[in-house]
């Protein structure tokens, strides 16, 4: 997996250009120097992190042919107040919607994404105590 990230010039600002081809803008807060006109860097870590474990989820359900129609991912992530300041506690917050869905299926889905699935997940264990709800919403 390769990117490229460049800074514009401008402040705190960066673009960064993904291996598959894709644009991300990344920039700081003003009080470092950012105009505050895109996310900062570690908004996307934990932004990645949501997107890996909902991806996961949905494809474990759909392969279990369960009639998913929605999963939102809210996500809540703490930090340590020395350098470097890496995220100590995150709490994940599943809320999966579809018909006659199987609340252990789904919940069995977040649990091999996180056990098994998720490298984002996996690395943020590292540093970070990782706190999961899951809400099943029929529709």
């Amino acid at each position: 997996m390769d990117c490229v990230v460049r800074w514009t010039g401008d402040g705190m600002s960066f673009t960064a250009e993904s291996g598959s081809g894709h644009l991300v803008a990344l920039d700081g807060s003003p009080d470092g120097g950012g105009r505050n006109l895109a996310p900062r860097p570690m908004e996307m870590v934990l932004i990645g992190t949501g997107g890996c474990t909902a991806y996961d989820v949905v494809l474990i359900l759909k392969r279990g042919r369960h009639d998913v129609r929605s999963c939102d991912v809210a996500l809540h992530a703490e930090r340590a107040t020395t350098d470097p300041k890496v995220f100590t506690s995150i709490t994940q917050r599943f809320t999966v919607r579809g018909r006659n869905l199987d609340v252990a299926a789904v919940e069995r889905a977040v649990a091999l994404s996180h056990e098994k699935y998720c490298s984002a997940t996996a690395m943020l264990a590292k540093t970070a105590s990782i706190q999961v709800e899951t809400v099943v919403e029929q529709i």
